[in-house]
């Protein structure tokens, strides 16, 4: 049955879901939230959660990416922030948090007008690197180019390359574009690429090598995408699809499995359930964690798109801060709205509903709910 609808005699449109709009339902047995699993892996790189750390400068530093390191998950550094334009960054994160919401943009763009330094690239992933963690730094399909081989050279595990949408046909005639088919053949390291929003860019996406396809705009609480650009992406319907891309890629490819990240609308831990829940193997997390104390944003959180010289895309947003990063991911939770504990829901979810690791949770049953 089709789900397009009529709106009006020229256009037609598919209904699609956020992730508000779904719900889990337990359906099987129940389980020991002790004999749950949340571990994830991708490449030769193994997780104890399924949780990558967004590369905004008020989410990820270069401690903070240490941490999350050491608490299970993965920091992705973003290449294109303060912390490789300046040698210390820190009093510019402050006076961003300390700025009227009036101000925020315009000092931002002059702020991040400051040319990125390769040698700030190499000595922050060394940083990383250094504390035994895995290291993971992100760029724009627009400064791989220029970038990508100092990025390497500083011995980057996985390579990140983020932008509101990224295909694998991008067309130019002012410059030529970025092949990501053959980049990322050529390249040494396994690379992570998206968004994606469909079936189809992430088919075209994967067959180019990537080791994993984030799905969304990212951005989510600090995107004004939807608003400037008219784009959206629902997330439910948008993890599903490419969900089933993975499927069929992996029958195309004779056994290629390419990991699905949710990047984007993931807020609180019910949402972390329900993007695993929709097929995703993993989440990208933005705004849950910016709410961490110890979080480089103080309290704000924004994203690459709020620095856009001539089209800024996001906005600087206040945060509650509901506790220390370990706080947010494991507890103890102090608050009952989804922000701090995110692991212990997941785990407490995937007990309720009987799955006791997180490709087994993909099948869980969901439900649409009705509208309100």
């Amino acid at each position: 049955m089709s789900s397009d609808i009529e709106l009006g005699r020229g256009k037609r449109g598919r209904l699609a879901y956020t992730f508000d709009d779904i719900a889990v339902v337990p359906s099987r047995r129940t389980r020991s939230h002790e004999d749950v699993s949340t571990a994830w892996a991708i490449d030769a790189y193994s997780f104890d959660i399924p949780v990558l750390g967004a590369p905004m400068d008020s989410v990820v530093s270069p401690q903070t990416a240490i941490a999350l390191g050491k608490l299970g998950g993965l920091g992705v550094l973003d290449l294109e922030g303060l912390w490789t334009r300046y040698e210390d960054p820190e009093p510019l994160l402050a006076e961003i948090a300390s700025l009227p919401e009036r101000s925020a943009i315009a000092r931002m763009q002059a702020l991040y007008a400051e040319p990125i330094k390769p040698e700030l690239i190499t000595a922050r992933l060394s940083e990383i690197r250094d504390s035994g963690v895995v290291v993971a730094g992100a760029l724009s399909p627009q400064r791989t180019q220029e970038h990508y081989e100092t990025v390497v050279n500083a011995g980057v595990d996985l390579f990140v390359i983020r932008d509101t949408t990224v295909s694998a046909e991008h067309v130019s005639s002012a410059e030529e574009p970025l092949n990501l088919k053959e980049f990322i053949y050529e390249l040494d390291v396994p690379v992570i690429v998206g968004g994606v929003g469909t079936y189809t860019a992430a088919l075209h996406l994967m067959r180019t090598g990537a080791a994993g396809v984030l799905v969304g705009f990212g951005g989510g609480a600090a995107s004004t995408t939807r608003a400037t650009l008219g784009l959206s992406t629902p997330m439910a319907t948008a993890v599903s699809d490419v969900a089933g891309a993975r499927r069929d890629y992996l029958d195309e490819s004779g056994g290629r499995y390419v990991h699905v990240i949710a990047d984007g609308g993931v807020g609180t831990s019910g949402d972390l359930v329900k993007a695993l829940a929709m097929g995703a193997d993993a989440v990208m997390l933005g705004v849950a964690l910016a709410r961490a104390t110890d979080a480089p944003g103080r309290g704000t959180h924004w994203g690459p798109e709020a620095r856009h010289a001539r089209l800024p895309r996001g906005r600087r947003v206040t945060v509650d801060q509901v506790g220390t990063l370990e706080e947010v991911l494991y507890g103890p939770a102090l608050v009952a709205d989804g922000t701090a504990n995110l692991i212990g829901a997941l785990r407490k979810s995937m007990a309720t509903t009987g799955y006791s690791d997180l490709k087994e949770f993909q099948r869980v049953d969901v439900v649409v709910n009705p509208p309100r």
